[in-house]
């Protein structure tokens, strides 16, 4: 065989096409790995691109294989040629992709001025070996009183924002983008899975607003996308923070919104690749899609991936298979309450519901420990007095239920806090308060040192001092 004939890589030819499922016939010594990028040619007057590319998820034998269309393949033919590119999907890495919009092959859709030439990873990559992992105990701090408080932060771990549709989850994204970026100087990549494409927009502008664009990558595969490339796009992303983190040895922040949508893409690729369904109708292959995925996301030697992955709970139902599979990857779940939006207490995190393994005397602290334990505590305790207040009403408490449920009233109004992000929806201006500040003003407000001011001046304020700014401003004298 000569030099040229070695280096041209092999062709096939689409043998059957079945939604969004493609056959490709190669000869029998030639049938491309599994998980490599083919693509497909389509002739020269094709409007659009004349290359769509597919992955090969199954090697059916006789050098046929089975492909899921990572492009749109709108127009596709039985025999139009297939070149195997010998590889899995790359994508562009290193500094150039900040600021940048990207599709799940790594193409820029911003409409700027093409991407200049830069490294390339697989978006297939093993998980670090766990000689180079380490595990920390530093925490990342938001700024976000309910958070750094109830459900605290850790440097290198994975996140849940667990909440239905509607709660707030991609609201407080954008604000912990904008607290890192702005605060802490972070890299972030955020990956859109099975987004809209109004969010997407949204997100662009209010980046580009906020001056935050220019530390962020950003790379989407929205709802009218292949189920292929909706399955893909996590990896992408992953790949760009990988880069970050083990070449520039920096910390940085991975935004996953939404995760339930990765294993939704993935239940349509398994049932279009004809496997029994198992649970609920999920894939049977969803733990190991799952922990194949998340084990990546972890801390090195070199640097840092912390993850925060907003997870749509389909009908609230927080037992569906989808959602407990993520469950066992997270370090830290922050759950949005829907019942605490009914109220108007932004942002609707449920601090009794949420929780992380930060929050030991080890990582925050004595004080910050106790403080945490005692909130939780009479929040719980208002709960369970909830229906005694509605059947009998206050009167009938004991005086120290009288004052826990007062106390805890004021403690949930002090858990909300205006955000930079929904400036424009609440026409207040946000607030960043660090949490050595905040378990300080919480400490005060436990001790009962707040107890005369009205519970109204408690809500949606940064720090004590606006509370009694705000006491002023409703005409409390005290």
């Amino acid at each position: 065989m000569t030099q040229s004939a070695q280096s041209t890589p092999p062709t096939g030819k689409v043998l059957r096409v079945s939604g969004t499922i493609v056959d490709v016939q190669f000869s029998r010594d030639a049938a491309p790995d599994i998980l490599n990028e083919l693509l497909i040619q389509f002739p020269a007057e094709k409007e659009g691109a004349t290359q769509a590319s597919i992955e090969v998820e199954q090697q059916l034998g006789d050098g046929v294989v089975r492909c899921i269309a990572i492009d749109n393949i709108l127009g596709i033919y039985r025999g139009l040629p297939v070149i195997d590119t010998g590889s899995p999907i790359k994508v562009p890495v290193g500094p150039s992709v900040l600021g940048r919009i990207f599709n799940v092959l790594g193409k820029t859709i911003d409409d700027k001025p093409a991407l200049k030439p830069s490294k390339k990873w697989s978006i297939h990559r093993e998980a670090p070996p766990f000689i180079e992992q380490k595990t920390g105990h530093e925490l990342q701090e938001t700024g976000i009183k309910v958070i750094d408080i109830m459900c605290p932060y850790v440097k290198g771990s994975k996140i849940g924002l667990f909440g239905g549709a509607g709660v707030g989850k991609t609201v407080l994204v954008q604000e912990l983008i904008r607290n890192i970026a702005t605060e802490h100087g972070g890299v972030s990549v955020f990956t859109g899975i099975g987004e809209r494409t109004r969010e997407g927009n949204e997100l662009w502008l209010e980046m580009k607003r906020t001056g935050v664009i220019d530390k962020t990558a950003l790379v989407f595969g929205q709802m009218g996308e292949m189920p292929g490339a909706r399955l893909r796009v996590g990896l992408t992303g992953l790949t760009m923070a990988e880069y970050f983190r083990d070449e520039e040895k920096k910390d940085v922040l991975l935004f996953i919104d939404n995760i339930f949508r990765f294993v939704q893409a993935g239940s349509e690729v398994s049932t279009l690749l004809g496997r029994l369904p198992s649970a609920v109708g999920y894939q049977p292959t969803l733990a190991t899609e799952m922990g194949s995925f998340q084990e990546r996301i972890t801390n090195t030697i070199n640097g840092s991936i912390t993850s925060i992955q907003a997870v749509y709970v389909p009908a609230d139902d927080i037992t569906d298979p989808a959602t407990t599979t993520t469950f066992m990857h997270l370090d830290a779940s922050t759950v949005l309450s829907r019942k605490l939006v009914e109220l108007g207490l932004y942002p609707a995190v449920d601090p009794l519901q949420s929780n992380s393994k930060g929050l030991s005397v080890e990582v925050v602290g004595a004080r910050h420990y106790k403080v945490t334990r005692t909130i939780q505590t009479l929040l719980q305790r208002y709960k369970e007095l909830q229906d005694i207040i509605a059947i009998l009403g206050m009167e009938e408490l004991s005086e120290e239920d009288k004052k826990v449920v007062n106390r805890a009233k004021r403690i949930e109004k002090f858990l909300t806090q205006p955000l930079f992000t929904a400036e424009f929806a609440s026409g207040l201006p946000g607030r960043y308060v660090p949490r050595a500040k905040a378990v300080e003003d919480f400490e005060k407000i436990i001790a009962g040192e707040y107890d005369y001011l009205p519970e109204q001046a408690f809500y949606m304020v940064g720090t004590l001092e606006e509370v009694r700014e705000k006491a002023r401003f409703l005409g409390f004298k005290g």
